[in-house]
């Protein structure tokens, strides 16, 4: 694909994403502001917030030949109108240190067959290992990448901060959270599950639960939940908090 790729937005996934594309050897114009009108492009790239994208999509004048994309997980193509569209979403995290995409999974569309297959040979071309997911299921689609990122820091965050009054360090966690992580992606859930609540031993987790009402209250409704989820996924019977 030797044809002109703009970027359109300045915040983390632009910038990280003309930087991996022009390192795959595309021409790449950008990243430009929100407001570009598509001129001399074959493919816009819009990595705008979801709420901006129709906008920016309206301000690119429709031409033959030209395809507009955007970057967001749980938005569909109709946001693109009247363009010929495609979707490209890293399943990547990306910080402000910018992102490394080769080895990832990325959710592409097409509005025609011609647009899948630009979006299936940019994720190729970024070492991406594309899957298609149709307008219908990218709310969900979206919402597990969230839980699956997301929540998993906010879940870290917590084990943190109730490791730390106790004297832990966070450093110390780290090789418990990359191994389980690593026996989910291994073995699935249910396989990979350890702990007081996989062997059955509630009185175990009662104290692990008087210990955060005393520590940290405020996690006490997060931990039930988590721990009834748990239980669920283990097989074992739903126990009633004390």
């Amino acid at each position: 694909m030797q044809s002109t790729i703009a970027i359109v937005g300045r915040g983390r996934l632009g910038p990280a994403l003309a930087r991996a594309l022009i390192a795959a050897g595309h021409r790449v114009e950008g990243p430009r502001g929100r407001g570009f009108d598509g001129a001399d492009a074959a493919i816009a790239l819009l990595c705008v917030p979801d709420a901006e994208i129709a906008a920016a999509a309206a301000a690119i004048a429709p031409r033959e030949g030209l395809i507009v994309g955007h970057c967001s997980g749980a938005t569909g193509l109709d946001a693109l109108a009247p363009h010929e569209a495609l979707g490209l979403h890293p399943l990547m995290t990306v910080t402000p240190a910018g992102a490394v995409f080769a080895g990832a999974g990325c959710a592409v569309a097409g509005s025609t067959p011609r647009a899948l297959a630009a979006a299936r040979t940019l994720a190729r071309s970024l070492g991406m290992r594309a899957f298609e997911v149709a307008d219908a299921d990218r709310a969900a689609y979206h919402a597990a990448a969230a839980i699956a990122s997301n929540f998993l820091t906010t879940l870290e965050a917590a084990a943190e901060r109730l490791a730390a009054t106790a004297g832990v360090p966070r450093e110390a966690l780290v090789p418990l959270v990359r191994a389980s992580v690593d026996n989910w992606a291994a073995l699935g859930g249910a396989a990979a599950l350890t702990g007081p609540i996989a062997r059955g031993d509630e009185a175990t987790v009662e104290r692990h639960r008087a210990a955060i009402a005393q520590r940290a209250p405020d996690l006490a409704v997060l931990f039930d939940a988590l721990a009834a989820a748990t239980r669920t996924l283990a097989g074992r019977p739903a126990e009633v908090p004390a």
